[in-house]
C-alpha cells in the first residue's frame, strides 16, 4: 500500500530541503517515491537545479519530482469536471480557464491530482512539499468544507435546476446543469469524500510539522499541531531545524545558544507524544543531492522514519449510560479560545480563526449538547435526549 507524507510549517524554516531529504532517502532505499509541490512558489527545482516541466522528472533513481500547477492540472487531467462546473457558476461568454480564480479551486484540485498519483499505485511513497501553515490548513481543509456545503445544498440542488433551468438560460445567460451534469456533480461529491477520508487515513496520510527554535515559530507550531487536530489528521512527526552546534566558539552566538537551548526544551516538552528529529544548521547552502544528503546522514539514518504511528484517534461517538460522548482532539487549546454552537444536523466547533462542522449521526438529531468540557486537549462533549442546552 502506498504511503502519503505531507511536509508543513511556517515559512522560511526549511520544509522543502527536509521534504526531498526523505525523498532521497526512500529512493535510496529501493522505494519508488514521487516528491510533490504544491506551494505555488515552487522551488524544488531550484533545490536540485532541475528544470522541472508540468509533469514528473525523474532526477535519480526511484525518485521523481513534481511541481504541480493546478490550472495544467484542471486542463489536462480533470477537464470534464471543470466543464461541469464551469455550466453552473460561469456565463456564457466567459472561459473554463477562470475557473480557477475562484477561492480553493487551485487547493483542491492539487489534492485531487495527489489522489489520483496515490489510486494509480505507480509510487510506493508520496512525499508533498506544502505551503506555509495557512495555505496548508486552508488546502487541507478545503475538500470537506465543500462536501459539507454540497451535502447540504445538492438534495434541494435537483429541484432548483427542475424549477430555474428554462428561465436562466433565456434571461440571466446562464445555464443550469442538466440531469447528466447532476450525475457529475454527484460523482465529484463523490471524489470529494474519498479525498478527505484518504488524507485523514491513518495508515495512509501522515502529517510532519517542520519548525525551528525561536519563540514565533514555535507558538504558531503549536497552534499549527492544534488546528491538525481540530481538522481530524494525524500528525505523527516533529522536525526541529537549524540547530547551532553547542561548541562553536563565537561570542557573536552565545546568546542564540541560550535561546536555542530554551525552546529545545519547550518544543520536546510540549511534543513529547511525537517522534522528534534534530536538523544541525549546516555550513553551507543546501542545493543540490549532495547538500541533502548530509540531511539523510545526519538525521534520517534509520528506516523508522518512514513508520507511521497514530498519535490521536479520529472523533468519536460513543454511548455511555446518559447519551452519547463525542470526544475531539485540541492539543494546546484554551477554553477561551473554544466556541461551538448544534444545528439540526452539526455540532460547530470554532477554535481560533478556524471553525469545523462536525456532522451528527442521525441517531443524534433528537439529542443536544447538555455539557461541553476541555480536559487534557480532548473536547468531550455530552449529548442527552431532550436537552435544550446549547453551550
Amino acid at each position: 500500500m502506498s504511503r502519503i507524507y505531507i511536509f508543513t510549517g511556517k515559512g522560511g524554516v526549511g520544509k522543502t530541503s527536509v521534504a526531498a531529504a526523505h525523498g532521497v532517502k526512500s529512493a535510496e532505499d529501493g522505494y519508488r517515491t514521487l516528491l510533490v509541490s504544491t506551494d505555488m512558489a515552487h522551488n524544488l527545482g531550484d533545490l536540485f537545479s532541475v528544470s522541472i516541466e508540468k509533469e514528473p522528472v525523474e532526477i535519480i533513481k526511484n525518485l521523481e519530482v513534481y511541481e504541480i500547477d493546478p490550472n495544467y492540472v484542471m486542463e489536462h487531467d480533470f477537464k470534464e469536471m471543470i466543464l461541469c462546473l464551469g455550466k453552473i457558476v460561469s456565463f456564457s461568454n466567459e472561459s473554463v480557464e477562470n475557473f480557477g480564480m475562484f477561492p480553493g479551486m487551485e487547493e483542491l484540485f492539487s489534492l485531487l491530482k495527489i489522489a489520483e498519483v496515490y489510486k494509480e499505485g505507480t509510487y510506493d511513497r508520496i512525499i508533498v512539499d506544502c505551503a506555509p501553515t495557512g495555505e496548508t490548513l486552508s488546502l487541507l481543509k478545503f475538500p470537506e468544507l465543500l462536501s459539507w456545503y454540497m451535502e447540504k445544498l445538492f438534495p434541494i440542488g435537483k429541484l432548483a435546476v427542475k424549477m430555474l433551468a428554462p428561465i436562466s438560460k433565456t434571461f440571466f445567460k446562464v445555464e443550469l446543469p442538466n440531469k447528466a451534469a447532476m450525475t457529475d456533480i454527484e460523482k465529484m461529491y463523490l471524489k470529494l469524500y474519498e479525498l478527505q477520508e484518504l488524507l485523514k487515513n491513518r495508515e495512509v496520510t501522515s502529517i510532519r510539522l517542520v519548525t525551528i527554535p525561536e519563540k514565533m515559530v514555535v507558538e504558531e507550531t503549536k497552534r499549527n499541531y492544534m488546528y491538525m487536530n481540530l481538522y481530524n489528521f494525524n500528525v505523527d512527526g516533529l522536525y526541529i531545524n537549524r540547530i547551532l552546534p553547542g561548541d562553536i566558539e563565537n561570542s557573536f552566538f552565545q546568546d542564540w545558544l541560550q535561546i536555542q537551548k530554551a525552546y529545545l526544551l519547550q518544543l520536546e516538552e510540549s511534543f513529547a507524544a511525537l517522534p522528534i528529529y534534530r536538523i544541525p544548521w549546516y555550513d553551507e547552502e543546501l542545493r543540490g543531492i549532495k547538500a541533502v544528503k548530509r540531511i539523510c546522514k545526519d538525521t534520517l539514518s534509520t528506516e523508522k522514519v518512514f513508520d507511521m504511528k497514530v498519535i490521536t484517534q479520529r472523533e468519536n461517538f460513543e454511548k455511555n449510560e446518559n447519551g452519547y460522548l463525542l470526544t475531539v482532539s485540541v492539543p494546546y487549546a484554551k477554553k477561551e479560545e473554544l466556541d461551538l454552537y448544534q444545528s439540526d444536523t452539526d455540532v460547530v466547533v470554532k477554535l481560533g480563526n478556524f471553525k469545523r462542522n462536525i456532522p451528527l449521526p442521525n441517531v443524534l438529531r433528537t439529542y443536544s449538547i447538555a455539557s461541553a468540557k476541555l480536559e487534557d486537549g480532548l473536547l468531550k462533549l455530552q449529548f442527552e435526549r431532550g436537552n435544550e442546552s446549547n453551550e
